[in-house]
């Protein structure tokens, strides 16, 4: 694991509100109607990457997802949505580990990742992930990163741009892809962030 990394996203969570970040969503609609795209019932194995103290774990479980890992580099981001979800937090599988050190003991039926994967830079980080992906994602993979209308940097990093061939491109030919759109997002502080968030199906074998 990058220390580096870890250490500046646990300070990120340290000392911000989920209102001084940009990424903080009220309710994280279009993960969730792809997440429903994908026609998989309440009990599929769904895993939310960089997930932090997203709010798509509260509405999920709301909805009856009982099958539910969050995944996120930093431990504090987790504690508090753990926080804030009270009781139902030991219904949810939760995981501190930067994804480039991820070794699934199962398989997923439904891969999320908004926002987690645009970090990922070098073509060594980028392949580890999407190797990922192929072995341990038996159906569905979710994924929204910053499009080349995006930002250049989010949080003080770097980060990588996405248009759909490029993003879609790495997951072929084990995957294809359902469908693709662009979305602005707008952060706590008014700004807006353009996005594109893909939909994509394992092939069958």
């Amino acid at each position: 694991m990058d220390q580096n990394l870890k250490g500046h996203w646990e300070k990120v969570y340290e000392t911000k509100t989920p209102q001084e970040v940009s990424w903080t969503q009220h309710k994280p609609q279009t993960s969730l109607d792809l997440i429903h795209q994908s026609g998989l019932d309440k009990s599929a194995r769904i895993i939310d990457i960089g997930g932090g103290d997203s709010k798509l774990v509260d509405f999920l479980l709301e909805e009856g997802y009982d099958n539910i890992t969050v995944l996120d580099i930093s431990a504090k981001a987790l504690e508090r949505a753990q926080a804030r979800l009270g009781e139902k937090s030991a219904k949810v599988n939760w995981i501190v580990c930067d994804i480039t050190s991820f070794a699934p003991q199962q398989d997923f039926d439904v891969w999320h990742d908004r926002a987690a994967f645009h970090f990922l830079t070098t073509p060594e980080q980028i392949d580890t992930y999407v190797q990922l992906v192929k072995k341990h994602v038996r159906k569905y993979l979710s994924i929204g990163t910053f499009s080349t209308n995006g930002p250049l940097k989010c949080s003080g990093l770097e980060i990588k741009r996405y248009d759909e061939p490029a993003l879609t491109s790495l997951f072929a030919p084990e995957f294809k892809t359902l469908n693709c759109k662009i979305e602005d997002h707008l952060t706590p502080f008014n700004t807006t962030q353009n996005f594109i968030f893909c939909a994509m199906e394992r092939n069958s074998q």
